[in-house]
């Protein structure tokens, strides 16, 4: 009886022990890095809600390659330092093998040189200048990508509406001259505008903490443009086109997508166009179920911050799919095979790992943001 009770005893234990040792179900992590608080937090809630959105969906699918998606979810501040620390948290701390992010360009560069290094996958929705995604002697960093077209296109494709849209023949230019973003779209648009005759009749730089504009303004004024290029985010534009009107100063601001946020103010900037990455009017089924999914989610109209997180996300999963396992080496060669079918078109990946696609040309007017046209590459 005793050596019975010894034997059901062991029985027990074992079943015990094979039963702490069951396999937990295999995990993704994957992380965004999002400005939710500093200058643009609009920017950082739209793109963590569209980077979950695609989390979500995946997971009800069944996860990917059957593991479950864990998202982690950092405050990067749109600002160098804080999304240094935040990439450095997510890939030495988190474990976490890809990146959504970050949003602004000027935080984009220093994490994508971790990133590259660590040969962790960064995709960045929004960062528009070349130098995320290649250093400074041209060559391509082979882990990092982005979903969105970049400066030189954007700049360009301004310069071209500006021009043979609007009929404008002279533009004056509001520059931050330590925003790699502002800059990087104001160098192309003066290039492409000049190319195309247009005449660049002044120049003026301000700071990121400037509230005044009234000595630009004064200057804008006097030379009395067809139109002011100022592609600086929402919160200057608010500031700059209000006092514009103020002064009694007509001629439309253009800027880029940076301007495209829910708390961009449409009375003092609108007459203004900018360029993005879409539109919610378009009646593409892929952009139609994606606004009415994420309207039933949060409630509101997705912008293109929201968007493009959205694609970078669902591009990210497709191409671990497509890889067959966990494993950036794999990943970031399919990245550069992928045909992607996304939200905000067809994205195939150029040689520096810029995708090749259409851009939008918005129009602000005093009841919102309208579509205004389309640009093929």
């Amino acid at each position: 009886m005793k050596s019975l009770k010894i034997l059901s005893i062991l029985l027990i234990v074992a079943f015990l022990a094979a039963g702490c040792g069951a396999k937990a179900p295999a995990e993704l992590k994957v992380a965004v890095l999002a400005p939710l608080s500093g200058p643009v937090p609009t920017f950082g809630n739209s793109t963590r809600d569209g980077f979950l959105l695609a989390v979500e969906e995946w997971n009800a699918k069944g996860g990917v390659l059957g593991m479950t998606v864990v998202p982690v979810v950092e405050d990067s501040q749109c600002t160098p330092d804080p999304a240094v620390n935040a990439a450095n948290k997510v890939i030495n701390q988190d474990g976490v093998h890809y990146i959504i992010g970050e949003v602004c360009s000027k935080a984009s560069i220093p994490v994508s040189e971790i990133a590259n290094a660590a040969g962790v996958i960064q995709i960045s929705p929004t960062s528009t200048n070349p130098s995320v995604t290649v250093d400074a002697n041209g060559v391509t960093k082979g882990y990092i990508f982005r979903a969105c077209f970049i400066d030189p296109f954007q700049g360009l494709v301004g310069a071209k509406f500006a021009a043979e849209n609007l009929g404008a023949k002279t533009a004056f230019l509001m520059v931050d001259q330590a925003n790699d973003y502002v800059k990087g779209l104001a160098e192309a648009f003066k290039t492409s505008f000049t190319a195309l005759g247009g005449t660049i009749v002044g120049e003026e730089s301000y700071t990121a903490n400037d509230t005044d504009f009234s000595a630009i303004l004064a200057k804008v004024a006097d030379a009395n443009p067809d139109v002011i290029y100022l592609p600086d985010y929402y919160n200057i534009v608010n500031l700059a086109a209000k006092q514009a009107k103020e002064k009694g100063i007509t001629a439309p601001f253009m800027g880029g997508d940076g301007w495209d946020s829910t708390d961009l103010d449409v009375v003092a900037a609108a007459g203004g166009y900018f360029t993005n990455h879409y539109s919610a009017e378009d009646p593409r089924p892929e952009v139609q179920n994606f606004v009415a999914a994420y309207t039933a989610k949060y409630g509101s109209t997705p912008d293109a911050l929201a968007t493009l997180a959205y694609d970078a996300t669902n591009l990210m999963f497709q191409a671990i799919t497509e890889a067959g396992a966990d494993d950036t080496a794999k990943v970031k060669a399919a990245l550069e095979a992928i045909t992607f079918n996304g939200v905000s078109g067809t994205i195939k990946f150029d040689a520096s790992h810029n995708p090749i696609k259409s851009a939008t040309i918005l129009k602000v007017t005093a009841d919102g943001v309208k579509f205004e046209a389309v640009v093929n590459p």
